[in-house]
C-alpha cells in the first residue's frame, strides 16, 4: 500500500506541477488554446481516477468537478466563453487547483482531509451554470449564423486531406480511417514488430486491415515498414481510440499519424459528418500531443502526431534512497580502488602490467561514479516554474504590473540541493516583488524605466557550482537608512564609518533584522533572511546581496553541484590530515618573515593583489603540535566562502584528490563540532582519515576564539 500511496502522490504532485505551468501560459495569452483544453481535462480525469482507487474523496469530487467544466469547453470552445468568463475561468482554475494541492499536502503530512469542500464545488458549479446559459442565449440569437458558418471550406479541405494522403503514402482501402506507424531507427526485426501489433488489436476484436498485409510470413517487409511505414485501416474513429490505447504500451515505437481517407468518404457522400466528428474526437483524446494534433489539423482533416509512445517507457521512477545507496557504494569503490594503488606493499616494484590494469580502472571508476551522480542530478526547471506561480498570486493581491524572466531552468543539481534550495528562492523573489518593485507605474515612469517591473531568476554552471541569480529593477536599497538602523538596533560590531557597502548589505541576513516598517502578507527585506542564508549554507552554499540604490537588487545564491563527492586538496599539519574544498582555494604562497604585517590589533595580515588578509594559523586553532611554526617554513593557502577570504598557514600540500564526504558521527554534536570549521571527514586511500574544513565556519570560529 505504501508503494501506492507513494506513486500517487508523486503523479499527482507532477500533474499539478503541469497544470500550475500550463495556467501561468494560458494566463499570459489571456487564453486556453485547445490542445491547453484537452490537456486539462486530461490530468483532471487521470486524478480523478487514481483519487477513487486510493479512496481520498475529495480530491476525486474536486477533480471530477473540474473535468465536467471542462467537458463542456471542450464541446462548446472557448469561443462561447466572452472576456469576463474568461477571466473568472483562470481565477478559477487557481483556486481549484490550490484547493487540490492543500489536499494532497495533508495526505503527505498524514492528516485527515477535509471533510466540506461545498465552497470551491458551488464555485464550479455556479460558474459552469453561468457559462452553460450564455451559451444557450448565444445560439438561440444568431441561429442563421450557427447554420450558415460551416458551409464554405469542405471543398478546400477535402483537397488539402487528398495530398496529405497521397503524400503519406496510404494504401488503397475503403475503410475511412489509416494510423501510419514508424518504429524507432535501428530497433530491427520490425515485421515481427508490426506483427505483435497485429496481434494486440486482435486480442479486443477490432475489425481491421493492415498493410504490407504478409508481415509474419515475408521478412522482407521489414525493409518496406522502415522507408514507407506500417500503416493499419479502421472502420471508426472509436476504433482509432482503441488502437491508439494499443500503441501506446507497445515498445520501439517512434510515432504514429492518424489519417482520415478521403476516397473512403468520396465514395459513402451521405456520410458528411465524419470530418468535424474526426477532430473533435481527435481533441477529446487523452494524451497531450493527441490534442496538439487536433489543433493543428484545423485546416485539414490529416491528424498527424509527434506522440512518442517510448517516451514514458524509456524513463523510470526510483526511489531517492536506493540512489543514495547506489552513490554510497560507489564512493566506496573510489576508496577501495585508492588503497588498492597506493598499497605500501606495492611501493618500488616495477609492476607495468599492474600500472596498466590500475589506470584502467582509474578511468572505469571515475565514468562510474560520473554515472552515479548524474542520476542524481534535477534540472532546476521545477523550482523556477514555481515562481511564476507566486509572482501571479502577487501581481493580483498588491495590484503591481511586474513579469518573471527565467534563464537557464535547464541548469542542473543535484536533487537533494534543488529541494533545500526551493524554499529560499521563493522567499527572495517574494522580496523582490513585494519591496523590491516600485508600487505604481507612474513611480517608475518617472524613473525612467518601463512601466512594467522586471523580476529575472536565472542559473548557470561554473565548474562545480551553480550560480543562481534573483535580480529585480526595482528601487534598490538604501544603504544608509540600513545602517542606520543596524545603529539603532545595536547590532553594529565595528564604527558605522568602517562598514563597506558590502558588509551594510550582509546586514540584512541578520537574525530580526528588517528595514520594513509594516508587517506584510509576504516577507520584509531581512525577515527571514536568516534563515535563508541557514538554508542555502546547509547545503555547502554561498549567498551575497548587491544592489544600486534606485536601479534594482541581486541576490546571488553559489550552490555546489552535490555534496556528495568534491575535489580537495590535502593538506598536513603536524601529523594531523585536513581537506579544503577546491571551490574555496584562490592561491597558495610561500612567503618571507617580512612580508607579514600585525594590525592594530596584534593580528597577522598580509598582502595579496592589493589588498590586505588575515592570517590564521590552522595549528593554533585546533592546538596541534608541529614543528613548522615559522611563516618561511610553512605555506599559506588564500582561501574565500562568500564574503570572508583570508589566508591559512599549514605545514605542507599534499595534493589535489577528489574525496568522498562523510558525514561526522551524530554523538559529535553536542561538541559544536560543525561550528568549529569542520564540515565532514573522508577516508584516504592509505587508510588515514581526512578532516573536511568547511571554510565559512572556520573564519566564524577563529574570531570566536580570538
Amino acid at each position: 500500500m505504501d508503494n501506492m500511496l507513494e506513486m500517487y502522490l508523486y503523479e499527482t504532485n507532477t500533474l499539478m506541477e503541469q497544470l500550475d505551468e500550463l495556467l501561468i501560459e494560458a494566463e499570459k495569452n489571456s487564453d486556453f488554446t485547445t490542445n491547453d483544453v484537452n490537456e486539462i481535462f486530461r490530468i483532471m480525469h487521470t486524478i480523478k481516477g487514481s483519487s477513487a482507487m486510493m479512496e481520498f474523496s475529495t480530491l476525486m469530487e474536486i477533480a471530477h468537478h473540474i473535468e465536467d467544466l471542462f467537458f463542456y469547453i471542450r464541446e462548446n470552445g472557448m469561443d462561447s466563453l466572452d472576456e469576463s468568463h474568461k477571466n473568472d475561468l483562470f481565477n478559477l482554475m487557481f483556486q481549484s487547483t490550490d484547493a487540490l494541492r492543500g489536499e494532497v499536502e495533508k495526505i503527505e503530512n498524514d492528516e485527515p482531509l477535509s471533510t466540506n469542500i461545498d465552497s470551491i464545488i458551488k464555485s464550479i458549479n455556479s460558474f459552469l451554470e453561468k457559462i452553460s446559459s450564455s451559451g444557450e442565449k448565444s445560439s438561440e440569437d444568431t441561429p442563421a449564423e450557427t447554420a450558415s458558418a460551416p458551409t464554405a471550406p469542405p471543398a478546400d479541405k477535402e483537397a488539402i486531406a487528398a495530398i496529405n494522403q497521397e503524400l503519406a503514402g496510404c494504401p488503397d482501402s475503403k475503410l475511412p480511417y489509416f494510423i501510419k506507424i514508424h518504429f524507432e531507427e535501428g530497433s530491427g526485426m520490425e515485421n515481427l514488430r508490426a506483427f505483435m501489433i497485429i496481434t494486440a488489436l486482435k486480442e479486443i476484436d477490432m475489425q481491421f486491415e493492415y498493410y504490407p498485409s504478409d508481415v509474419e510470413t515475408n521478412s522482407d517487409t521489414a525493409e518496406s515498414i522502415i522507408d514507407n511505414g506500417f500503416f493499419v485501416a479502421l472502420s471508426s474513429q472509436e476504433d482509432v481510440d482503441s488502437a491508439v490505447g494499443i500503441l501506446k504500451e507497445q515498445n520501439s515505437i517512434q510515432a504514429y499519424e492518424v489519417i482520415e481517407n478521403v476516397h473512403a468518404k468520396a465514395e459513402a457522400p451521405k456520410q458528411e459528418a465524419p470530418a468535424p466528428a474526426v477532430q473533435k474526437s481527435a481533441e477529446a483524446a487523452p494524451a497531450p500531443a493527441a490534442a496538439e494534433s487536433a489543433q493543428k489539423s484545423a485546416p485539414a482533416p490529416v491528424t498527424a502526431s509527434t506522440h512518442s509512445a517510448p517516451v514514458k517507457q524509456s524513463l523510470i521512477s526510483v526511489n531517492l534512497s536506493k540512489l543514495d545507496s547506489l552513490v554510497a557504494v560507489v564512493g566506496e569503490i573510489v576508496i577501495t580502488e585508492s588503497m588498492v594503488t597506493s598499497s605500501p606493499d606495492l611501493q618500488n616494484l616495477k609492476l607495468d602490467n599492474f600500472m596498466k590494469s590500475a589506470r584502467q580502472l582509474r578511468k572505469l571508476t571515475d565514468d562510474l561514479q560520473d554515472i552515479a551522480m548524474s542520476l542524481r542530478m534535477v534540472p532546476v526547471s521545477g523550482t523556477f516554474q514555481k515562481m511564476n506561480r507566486v509572482v501571479r498570486d502577487m501581481k493580483k493581491k498588491l495590484n503591481r504590473d511586474v513579469r518573471l524572466t527565467l534563464v537557464g531552468e535547464n541548469t542542473e543539481v543535484d536533487k537533494t540541493i534543488v529541494d533545500s534550495i526551493s524554499d529560499p528562492i521563493m522567499h527572495i523573489v517574494r522580496n523582490s516583488v513585494d519591496h523590491g518593485i516600485e508600487e505604481t507605474r507612474e513611480e517608475r515612469i518617472a524613473a525612467g524605466k518601463d512601466p512594467q517591473g522586471e523580476v529575472i531568476l536565472a542559473a548557470s554552471h561554473t565548474g562545480s557550482e551553480v550560480i543562481i541569480t534573483i535580480t529585480d529593477d526595482g528601487r534598490g536599497m538604501d544603504t544608509e537608512k540600513i545602517l542606520a538602523k543596524a545603529e539603532r538596533n545595536g547590532i553594529l560590531t565595528k564604527p558605522a564609518s568602517e562598514y563597506s557597502k558590502k558588509e551594510i548589505l550582509s546586514l540584512l541576513m541578520l537574525p530580526g533584522f528588517s528595514t520594513n516598517e509594516e508587517v506584510t502578507e509576504f516577507s520584509g527585506r531581512g525577515v527571514g533572511m536568516d534563515v535563508v542564508k541557514k538554508n542555502v549554507e546547509s547545503v555547502g552554499g554561498t549567498i551575497s546581496i548587491s544592489s544600486e540604490f534606485g536601479q534594482g537588487s541581486v541576490t546571488t545564491l553559489k550552490i555546489p553541484l552535490t555534496m556528495a563527492i568534491t575535489d580537495g586538496m590535502e593538506i598536513s599539519v603536524g601529523k594531523s590530515l585536513f581537506t579544503i574544498p577546491i571551490a574555496n582555494i584562490r592561491q597558495s604562497l610561500k612567503i618571507q618573515r617580512d612580508e607579514v604585517i600585525l594590525d592594530a590589533g596584534g593580528n597577522e595580515i598580509v598582502k595579496c593583489l592589493g589588498e590586505f588578509y588575515p592570517i590564521i594559523r590552522v595549528h593554533e586553532l585546533y592546538n596541534i603540535e608541529t614543528e613548522k611554526t615559522n611563516i618561511e617554513d610553512g605555506i599559506l593557502i588564500w582561501v574565500e566562502s562568500a564574503d570572508k577570504s583570508f589566508c591559512l598557514f599549514v605545514d605542507e600540500l599534499l595534493g589535489e584528490q577528489q574525496v568522498v564526504v562523510k558525514p561526522l558521527p551524530s554523538y559529535l554534536n553536542s561538541f559544536n563540532i560543525k561550528n568549529s570549521g569542520i564540515g565532514g571527514c573522508t577516508l584516504l586511500g592509505d587508510g588515514n582519515i581526512s578532516l573536511i574544513l568547511d571554510i565559512g565556519n572556520l573564519y566564524a570560529a577563529y574570531h570566536t576564539q580570538y
